[in-house]
């Protein structure tokens, strides 16, 4: 649009509907905005020239194209303001029926924009049609997250890509593309819609070719039952470009889900690896048994053992030796991959070297029961035996269940339970002093969260005041509190806080 085609005033009219109907059609936008942009820098203009100081208002005929251009006074008993206010004496010099409020207006002669008016008028009309066009995509794209979006490149630079999608340019970043992977002006790329958001700069659509939803969408489209809903995807998880695994199940009985995904020859998984520039692609059956889950998860790798944590939300899975490599994965991906599937922590140890450390904490375990409670080898290695791992359990267990051990009696029993108390006494004594020492501060006690034991190594850690504890994280509270739950030490960063907002 040239200036001369909006800026001369012997535009005014219907040339100036024709350039509005022109660009509305242009950029897929209402015409009415257009108009009011066109008002909107008719008006700037109109301000430089009269004095930014007074209510000047234009308006456009929506039929001849005849441009308004009115100062605008508004009655007042008292004046404060000269240049948009006028009294009620000299109102009712103009018209005898003026009152406080009325709005008298001049009409003012059409204006010849300079260079510099035109200019900025060019600009108020641009911002108004971006403003415009960030508002119809938001009012296209909201009700279509998590949908798979087609568009043509139009631009791409540093790394970046636009699409052209219909009636709106949307942009895809570099870190919502695969590694590796490049795009010419005129190709056509399909793109996740991950996030439609409206913010103070207009509308923000996000597209995304690295979400993990991008991948179960593509088995949506590529695979007929899925679709249909006959089969589930569970969950995804993604290496973008690398490797990916997607966890499917079906309750029809007659349907396998891992050929149905890959289909005859791989066909359909074929054109989704194409698709993702190469990516791997594990397809694992989901199972509502977290051993078999999981054991399904680090596949191709075979699993001899899974020993569940659930209070931690951890798998510990045995392999056999020649496997770990394999169960591991390049750089730790297999594994990583599993855990994400599964949204549990998994950690996979070698059956040797899960003999050496059963045995490591074997004799750990003895040694701590030998040294605390001054008891023979045999008594020791009994207990451990049945799976007690600390004082502190010995402790909280009755004497009848003690004494069902065999080769103990309830005198063993008995004696076995009352140096464990005591041992427990001295220890929680000294940890007492060792807290006096270190004058942890009150506060943190008070919060009642946390045992002796956590106080003293929080104190340790350099943590004696609440707005050290304050200050951390969840994450860095259980790293210094291995076994404290999530939910705890979430509660006491918040608890530790609530002191700033009083």
């Amino acid at each position: 649009m040239s200036t001369a085609s909006w800026t001369d005033s012997r535009f005014y009219g219907p040339e100036l509907l024709q350039i509005a109907d022109a660009v509305a059609r242009e950029k897929g936008l209402e015409r009415e905005k257009i108009l009011e942009a066109m008002e909107g820098a008719i008006q700037k203009a109109a301000r430089s020239k009269y004095g930014n100081e007074r209510d000047i208002r234009v308006s456009i005929d929506r039929k001849s194209g005849e441009t308004s251009i009115l100062k605008c006074m508004t009655v007042k008993e008292v004046v404060e303001n000269d240049a948009t206010e006028i009294s009620i004496e000299d109102a009712k010099k103009i018209d005898e029926n003026a009152k406080e409020g009325d709005v008298f207006t001049t009409k003012l002669p059409p204006i010849n924009f300079g260079r510099v008016a035109a200019q900025a008028g060019r600009q108020i009309i641009s911002q108004k049609i971006r403003e415009a066009e960030r508002e119809k995509q938001y009012e296209e794209f909201k009700g279509r997250v998590g949908e798979i979006i087609s568009g043509v490149v139009k631009r791409a630079e540093y790394g970046s890509i636009t699409l052209d999608v219909g009636r709106s340019e949307i942009a895809i970043r570099r870190d919502q593309l695969i590694p590796r992977e490049n795009f010419r002006v005129g190709d056509r790329v399909r793109a996740y819609i991950a996030e439609v958001s409206q913010e103070a700069k207009g509308s923000q659509v996000v597209l995304s070719r690295t979400h993990p939803q991008f991948l179960a969408k593509l088995f949506m489209q590529e695979v007929p039952e899925i679709y249909d809903g006959v089969i589930q995807v569970k969950s995804v998880a993604r290496d973008p470009g690398s490797r990916a695994k997607i966890a499917v199940y079906t309750s029809d009985s007659g349907i396998d889900p891992i050929g149905a995904c890959v289909g005859v020859r791989g066909s359909r998984v074929q054109a989704i690896i194409r698709e993702l520039q190469g990516e791997k692609i594990d397809i694992v059956l989901w199972s509502d048994d977290p051993a078999t889950f999981v054991v399904n998860a680090l596949a191709p790798a075979e699993a001899s053992k899974v020993v569940i944590d659930e209070e931690n939300k951890k798998f510990e899975v045995l392999v056999p030796d020649d496997q770990l490599s394999l169960a591991i994965g390049r750089r730790g991906q297999n594994v990583r991959l599993a855990s994400q599937l599964v949204g549990w922590n998994v950690t996979v140890v070698s059956e040797y070297e899960s003999t050496q450390n059963s045995k490591r904490d074997y004799k750990a375990q003895s040694q701590e029961f030998i040294k605390a409670l001054d008891f023979d080898e045999v008594i020791a290695h009994l207990l451990v035996a049945e799976g007690f791992t600390s004082v502190k359990e010995l402790g909280s267990v009755s004497k009848e269940e003690l004494a069902s051990i065999r080769g103990f009696d309830e005198g063993i029993a008995e004696e076995l339970i009352t140096r464990a108390n005591n041992y427990l006494a001295k220890k929680n004594e000294e940890t007492l002093s060792k807290l006096e020492e270190m004058k942890i501060d009150k506060q943190i006690l008070g919060l009642e969260l946390f045992s002796n034991e956590d106080l003293l190594a929080l104190a340790e850690g350099g943590v004696k005041k609440l707005d050290d504890l304050a200050d951390l994280s969840a994450d860095e509270l259980i790293e210094m509190l291995p076994n404290l739950d999530a939910n705890v030490a979430n509660d006491a960063i918040m608890k530790s806080r609530a002191h700033w907002f009083n």
